[in-house]
């Protein structure tokens, strides 16, 4: 897989098919471009006649991690547009789902000029999702700096997965500072504190008037409390002339994928292929 030098750190990245529109397509989480369910959407929008960039982001999969920037999307988009332009990719389709989602709109308001259209979908926002992205990312990772240090911190298993995709992140954990971790974690947390006029985390409302492409929004599940309807509804209302399309996958597709994740039997991702007409739709138009 090929790998570039981004921001003092190695991003791993792939790029399907041979011709055509560039769509750049970011999963959820911190998981690598691995996880089941992104490839088959990424196939069928290269049988549909792009290519389509995946990449592990910083923290995801085989690319090293890094801490810095207000919060890590902050960071992941940065990372993002250094590698379109080491890549000289021109301006490209930025979609994503989940923390993907919130990723493709970092980028494409902080760098306006790489995106043609912005695509997401499964937006994280309500008090639930933004409380249990803290709990579930962050608060395990001050919890060990504070008590056990940088040799406790790696000893959890989401470090433990990352050193063992890339030998190198043990060096690159190692060289932190405990106190400077904990004070960079404290400021990614704050972004998932729930607040007035921030429908998505860290971002103020008033950002999204930057964002002047067309885009296409996936309306989140009913009764979906991790992606709630009411906050793909509420983005949809923050960027002008943005399109909003019921889901392509049932009302209750992410917690059924959970589920299954949690039997062994499926994940969370694997209805996503769905989207691809609707997205190949839009793109064309």
């Amino acid at each position: 897989m090929p790998i570039a030098e981004i921001r003092g750190g190695e991003v791993y990245y792939e790029i399907l098919g041979e011709s055509g529109p560039l769509i750049v397509l970011t999963p959820g989480g911190r998981f690598s471009i691995d996880i089941p369910g992104l490839r088959p959407l990424a196939e069928a929008l290269v049988a549909g006649g792009h290519r389509v960039l995946l990449w592990d982001r910083p923290n995801c999969g085989r690319s090293e991690v890094a801490f810095w920037g207000p919060t890590e999307s902050h960071m992941r988009a940065e990372v993002l547009h250094d590698l379109l332009v080491h890549l000289d990719t021109g301006p490209v389709i930025i979609a994503g789902g989940s923390g993907g989602a919130r990723d493709s709109i970092l980028t494409a308001m902080l760098y306006p000029e790489i995106a043609t259209k912005l695509i997401v979908w499964n937006i994280v926002g309500g008090n639930y999702g933004l409380i249990a992205l803290g709990s579930h990312y962050i608060i395990p990772n001050i919890t060990a700096a504070k008590i056990t240090g940088i040799e406790g911190l790696i000893e959890l298993p989401e470090w433990q997965e990352r050193i063992q995709d890339n030998p190198k992140n043990k060096d690159r954990l190692l060289a932190l500072d405990a106190d400077e971790f904990q004070a960079q974690m404290l400021r990614w947390l704050d972004a998932y504190v729930p607040k007035p006029g921030q429908t998505i985390p860290g971002v103020a409302d008033y950002e999204f008037s930057k964002l002047r492409i067309p885009t296409l929004i996936i309306r989140g599940g009913e009764h979906d409390i991790d992606h709630p309807k009411r906050t793909s509804m509420e983005v949809h209302c923050l960027i002008e002339g943005s399109v909003l399309i019921d889901p392509p996958w049932p009302e209750d597709a992410w917690q059924q994928g959970q589920k299954a994740r949690a039997r062994g039997e499926g994940n969370i991702f694997d209805t996503w292929v769905l989207a691809a007409p609707a997205i190949l739709d839009f793109v064309r138009q």
